[in-house]
């Protein structure tokens, strides 16, 4: 499976990222490609706690055009 993650640095330069279509699923790392390694990881955990709990697995994301 596929998923969209958005990628972000805070203030003390740890790069965090989201996968907006499961929610509560964010992973961090000190690197750029830690953080999208520890995501995967926690992406396939979310996954696997939604479903023993009986929950979808993803909401429904899209994407809006929106006038500037």
């Amino acid at each position: 499976m596929k998923f969209n993650v958005t990628i972000d640095r805070d203030e003390d330069g740890i790069w965090i990222v989201e996968c907006p279509s499961i929610p509560g699923c964010i992973s961090q790392g000190e690197t750029k490609d830690e953080a999208l390694k520890n995501i995967e990881d926690a992406i396939a955990q979310c996954l696997q706690v939604r479903a023993e709990m009986g929950l979808p697995l993803t909401l429904e994301t899209r994407l809006i055009e929106v006038a500037a």
